[in-house]
Protein backbone atom coordinates (compact mmCIF):
# COMPACT_ATOMS: atom_id res chain seq x y z
CA UNK A 1 0.00 0.00 0.00
CA UNK A 2 1.69 3.35 -0.87
CA UNK A 3 2.43 5.80 1.90
CA UNK A 4 -0.50 8.97 1.99
CA UNK A 5 2.26 12.14 2.60
CA UNK A 6 1.40 15.44 3.94
CA UNK A 7 4.11 17.45 2.98
CA UNK A 8 6.13 20.78 3.38
CA UNK A 9 5.73 23.03 6.24
CA UNK A 10 8.31 26.19 7.16
CA UNK A 11 8.31 28.26 10.29
CA UNK A 12 10.00 31.34 10.62
CA UNK A 13 10.71 33.26 13.40
CA UNK A 14 11.44 36.71 14.58
CA UNK A 15 14.27 36.81 17.63
CA UNK A 16 11.96 39.43 18.70
CA UNK A 17 9.13 37.29 18.95
CA UNK A 18 6.30 36.28 16.55
CA UNK A 19 6.98 35.00 13.39
CA UNK A 20 4.94 32.92 10.54
CA UNK A 21 4.45 29.58 9.57
CA UNK A 22 2.97 27.81 6.35
CA UNK A 23 2.65 24.94 4.40
CA UNK A 24 1.47 23.74 1.27
CA UNK A 25 -1.67 22.11 0.20
CA UNK A 26 -0.46 18.86 -1.48
CA UNK A 27 -1.59 15.48 -0.56
CA UNK A 28 -0.48 12.37 -2.11
CA UNK A 29 -0.72 8.71 -2.37
CA UNK A 30 1.75 7.24 -3.72
CA UNK A 31 2.93 9.00 -6.71
CA UNK A 32 -0.97 10.43 -7.11
CA UNK A 33 -1.91 13.80 -6.19
CA UNK A 34 -5.17 12.97 -4.02
CA UNK A 35 -5.70 16.62 -2.43
CA UNK A 36 -4.36 20.00 -3.22
CA UNK A 37 -5.71 22.10 -0.88
CA UNK A 38 -5.14 20.58 2.57
CA UNK A 39 -4.93 22.61 5.48
CA UNK A 40 -1.73 22.10 7.41
CA UNK A 41 -1.66 24.52 10.55
CA UNK A 42 -3.35 25.24 13.11
CA UNK A 43 -3.82 27.45 15.76
CA UNK A 44 -3.95 26.15 18.62
CA UNK A 45 -4.59 28.00 22.80
CA UNK A 46 -6.81 30.45 21.86
CA UNK A 47 -4.42 31.37 18.90
CA UNK A 48 -1.20 31.99 20.72
CA UNK A 49 0.09 28.83 19.37
CA UNK A 50 0.81 27.82 15.80
CA UNK A 51 1.09 24.13 15.08
CA UNK A 52 1.72 22.59 11.48
CA UNK A 53 2.44 18.82 10.36
CA UNK A 54 3.83 16.50 8.21
CA UNK A 55 3.60 12.91 7.69
CA UNK A 56 0.79 10.89 7.49
CA UNK A 57 -2.32 12.57 7.64
CA UNK A 58 -4.38 10.72 10.25
CA UNK A 59 -0.99 10.47 12.28
CA UNK A 60 -0.37 14.16 12.54
CA UNK A 61 -3.88 14.60 13.42
CA UNK A 62 -3.40 12.41 16.36
CA UNK A 63 -0.75 13.75 17.76
CA UNK A 64 -2.00 17.57 17.30
CA UNK A 65 -4.88 16.32 19.85
CA UNK A 66 -2.24 15.25 22.11
CA UNK A 67 -0.29 18.37 21.66
CA UNK A 68 -3.43 20.69 22.35
CA UNK A 69 -4.05 18.19 25.17
CA UNK A 70 -0.55 18.91 26.81
CA UNK A 71 -1.05 22.61 26.45
CA UNK A 72 -3.87 22.72 28.57
CA UNK A 73 -2.39 20.88 31.22
CA UNK A 74 0.54 23.53 30.78
CA UNK A 75 -1.13 26.43 30.69
CA UNK A 76 0.31 27.38 27.23
CA UNK A 77 3.79 26.27 27.85
CA UNK A 78 4.95 25.40 24.78
CA UNK A 79 8.34 23.74 25.90
CA UNK A 80 6.68 22.01 28.53
CA UNK A 81 4.16 21.09 26.43
CA UNK A 82 6.22 20.09 23.45
CA UNK A 83 8.63 17.89 25.98
CA UNK A 84 5.56 15.83 27.43
CA UNK A 85 4.28 15.06 23.83
CA UNK A 86 7.90 13.58 22.81
CA UNK A 87 8.06 11.30 25.73
CA UNK A 88 4.76 9.74 25.67
CA UNK A 89 5.15 9.32 21.78
CA UNK A 90 8.61 7.87 22.59
CA UNK A 91 7.25 5.76 25.15
CA UNK A 92 3.56 4.18 24.39
CA UNK A 93 3.55 1.40 22.10
CA UNK A 94 0.76 2.89 20.00
CA UNK A 95 2.12 6.21 19.35
CA UNK A 96 5.48 4.83 18.00
CA UNK A 97 4.01 3.66 15.49
CA UNK A 98 2.58 7.11 14.05
CA UNK A 99 4.97 8.66 11.24
CA UNK A 100 4.29 12.57 11.71
CA UNK A 101 6.26 15.48 12.75
CA UNK A 102 4.95 18.53 14.28
CA UNK A 103 6.30 22.47 13.93
CA UNK A 104 5.08 24.35 16.99
CA UNK A 105 5.84 28.07 17.66
CA UNK A 106 4.47 30.94 20.04
CA UNK A 107 5.66 34.26 20.20
CA UNK A 108 8.93 33.01 22.34
CA UNK A 109 9.81 29.07 20.88
CA UNK A 110 9.91 27.67 17.87
CA UNK A 111 10.16 23.93 18.31
CA UNK A 112 10.62 20.48 16.28
CA UNK A 113 8.69 17.57 18.02
CA UNK A 114 9.32 14.16 16.19
CA UNK A 115 8.26 10.33 16.87
CA UNK A 116 11.63 9.62 18.09
CA UNK A 117 11.53 11.99 21.11
CA UNK A 118 13.66 14.62 20.00
CA UNK A 119 12.54 18.39 20.53
CA UNK A 120 14.98 20.75 18.86
CA UNK A 121 14.86 24.43 18.66
CA UNK A 122 16.58 25.18 15.66
CA UNK A 123 19.61 28.24 16.20
CA UNK A 124 18.59 30.03 13.41
CA UNK A 125 15.00 30.57 14.56
CA UNK A 126 13.95 28.54 10.94
CA UNK A 127 12.52 25.22 10.79
CA UNK A 128 11.38 22.71 7.83
CA UNK A 129 9.76 19.76 7.67
CA UNK A 130 8.27 16.92 5.00
CA UNK A 131 9.10 16.46 1.55
CA UNK A 132 9.81 19.61 0.16
CA UNK A 133 11.52 20.65 3.67
CA UNK A 134 14.88 21.00 2.68
CA UNK A 135 14.19 22.95 -0.15
CA UNK A 136 12.31 25.35 1.78
CA UNK A 137 14.68 25.49 4.92
CA UNK A 138 17.55 26.16 2.29
CA UNK A 139 15.15 29.22 0.28
CA UNK A 140 14.47 30.85 3.94
CA UNK A 141 17.91 30.69 5.27
CA UNK A 142 18.88 32.87 2.02
CA UNK A 143 16.00 35.22 2.14
CA UNK A 144 16.62 35.50 6.08
CA UNK A 145 20.37 36.45 5.72
CA UNK A 146 20.57 38.26 2.71
CA UNK A 147 16.86 40.66 2.27
CA UNK A 148 14.99 42.63 4.73
CA UNK A 149 11.51 40.45 4.05
CA UNK A 150 9.46 39.88 7.33
CA UNK A 151 8.69 36.11 8.49
CA UNK A 152 5.29 35.64 6.35
CA UNK A 153 7.14 36.78 3.13
CA UNK A 154 10.01 34.66 3.85
CA UNK A 155 7.71 31.84 4.36
CA UNK A 156 5.62 32.36 0.98
CA UNK A 157 8.55 32.79 -0.88
CA UNK A 158 10.69 29.73 0.02
CA UNK A 159 7.39 27.77 -0.34
CA UNK A 160 6.65 28.51 -3.58
CA UNK A 161 10.51 27.75 -4.18
CA UNK A 162 10.11 24.56 -2.70
CA UNK A 163 7.18 23.61 -4.99
CA UNK A 164 8.93 24.58 -7.85
CA UNK A 165 11.19 21.61 -7.10
CA UNK A 166 9.70 19.26 -4.97
CA UNK A 167 7.42 16.97 -6.89
CA UNK A 168 5.67 16.52 -3.03
CA UNK A 169 4.88 20.36 -2.81
CA UNK A 170 2.17 22.61 -4.24
CA UNK A 171 1.91 26.38 -4.78
CA UNK A 172 -1.48 25.86 -2.82
CA UNK A 173 0.11 27.83 0.24
CA UNK A 174 -1.46 28.80 3.58
CA UNK A 175 0.46 31.17 6.02
CA UNK A 176 -0.60 32.17 9.81
CA UNK A 177 1.32 35.04 11.52
CA UNK A 178 1.90 34.70 15.11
Amino acid sequence: MPRIRATTVLAVRNPSGGGAIGGDGQVTLGNVVMKSDAKKIRRLFDGKVVCGFAGAAADAFALLERFEAKLRDHQGSVPRAAAELAKEWRTDRMLRRLEAMLTVMDRDHLLLVSGTGDVIAPTDDVLAIGSGGPYALSAARALKKHTRMTPAEIVRASLEIAGEVCIYTNQSIEVVEL
